[in-house]
């Protein structure tokens, strides 16, 4: 196999056999032995761009998700010996990683140390439960963490067509927050029952190594490839809009500036989207700020997407409920959600295609808020089908208006 390893090409072909022995129930010691050289040499990107090309192959992202970790086992000895990227402080993998060193604070000062109290604790103990919630509250901040690598880094990543370990990693985060999700209500659970339950160790425990696991995919697999990918003025966009989304158990240190940005070239594009001066309308005409400010000040969130599923545009309103980062424009709409309801988005846009529905109503409760969602079939004057419109807003005031409220009240 030596002759294989300075050719790439045959390289993917001989590591796409690999992971198909490990998909087929073969152990990591076993493809170890065989593949051992190989997987010796193997760098980060290069792991990123065999995942890629299995799911593209036809495997589920659903099954590689599966066998992520297993995957990570094969390649972790060469992983490890990879050189780290010194990065300057407000850069914007500098901050994922500080985040990171945050995350594993609270786990190794406050979480694990509870779970050994938990799993050595004979009956309630409220003292244990308090501390418990605490700190879970702490790093349920890790979904901003999550939130910005999947609004802001991932969109950049799918411009060099690298989706498939994204979906992956995104898939997984999910799984994180639901877990802790699970916890928080089986710490209600136990406080209401003077109970604590097994299953409550045993999630946080499930939780703890999930969350450890994916500090490692990130540093070892996911930013190195996106450093190796990503130009000086897409990192320099993904700092500016950091902000949107907010940080995770810390504040962001200011001192790196991309490089200079070639303003001509984003003007132009910006252009080319609307036309300047005023816009004429049926009932009247307005400037292009105008119809911004117009959208803007709408007590609901708009998005818009068109009939080829790409993300147009999103309004900016004061409160948004869902995240929003300009990084979605000219995203295919199917990869701005989580892969276990990308079916249902690609049902409601294939009916509104097909002329089945023309509208479909959603609402959830979300902490203090009571979502309404709506989607809308845009369609031009002939009944041709144009794109889609999503309409969001917080209804939970509305819901207790009683009586009348005159305008002059």
């Amino acid at each position: 196999m030596s002759e294989l390893i300075n050719n790439r090409e045959e390289r993917q072909k001989v590591l796409k056999e690999l992971i198909q022995e490990l998909h087929d129930g073969k152990t990591v010691e076993d493809v170890k032995d065989r593949f051992g050289q190989l997987i010796q040499n193997i760098g980060a990107t290069e792991i990123a761009e065999l995942e890629e090309a299995i799911i593209k192959g036809g495997v589920p992202v659903s099954e590689v998700k599966r066998l992520c970790d297993v995957h990570v086992e094969v390649f972790k000895e060469s992983l490890d010996q990879a050189p780290t990227a010194d990065m300057t402080p407000g850069h914007p993998v500098y901050t994922f990683k500080k985040e990171n060193r945050a995350i594993e604070r609270v786990i190794d000062v406050e979480l694990l140390p509870t779970l050994d109290a938990l799993k050595n604790n004979q009956g309630y103990n409220e003292e244990l439960i308090l501390k418990l919630w605490g700190s879970v509250n702490q790093l349920l901040d890790i979904d901003k963490h999550y939130s910005r690598k999947e609004n802001l880094l991932f969109p950049y990543l799918e411009k060099y067509e690298f989706t498939g370990p994204t979906s992956v990693m995104w898939g997984i985060d999910d799984d994180i927050r639901r877990l802790l999700k699970d916890i928080i209500q089986l710490i209600k659970a136990a406080r209401e029952s003077r109970v604590i339950s097994q299953e409550l160790a045993s999630k946080l425990s499930e939780a703890i190594a999930a969350i450890q696991s994916m500090i490692y995919k990130e540093e070892n697999i996911l930013f190195p490839t996106a450093l190796e990918l990503l130009t000086e003025e897409e990192w320099g966009q993904i700092m500016e809009e950091s902000h949107e989304v907010g940080f995770c158990l810390i504040e962001e240190e200011k001192g790196w500036k991309p490089g200079k940005r070639d303003d001509k070239a984003v003007d132009e594009i910006v252009q080319s989207k609307a036309p300047q001066g005023y816009l004429k309308f049926d009932t009247g005409i307005l400037k292009l700020e105008e119809i911004q400010m117009i959208f803007n000040h709408l007590p609901i969130d708009i998005t818009y997407v068109d009939k080829d599923n790409i993300v147009k545009y999103f309004s900016e309103g004061k409160e948004r409920i869902f995240t929003r980062t300009k990084a979605i424009i000219g995203r295919k709409v199917e990869n701005c959600h989580p892969p276990q309801s990308v079916h249902v988005v690609e049902k409601i846009v294939n009916d509104f295609k097909s002329g089945a529905k023309d509208h479909v109503d959603f609402w959830i409760q979300m902490k203090d808020m009571f979502i309404y969602i709506q989607y809308f079939a845009v369609r031009d004057a002939d009944g041709n089908f144009m794109g889609t419109l999503e309409v969001t807003q917080n209804i939970a005031k509305h819901r207790a208006l009683e009586g009348e409220k005159r305008l002059m009240e």
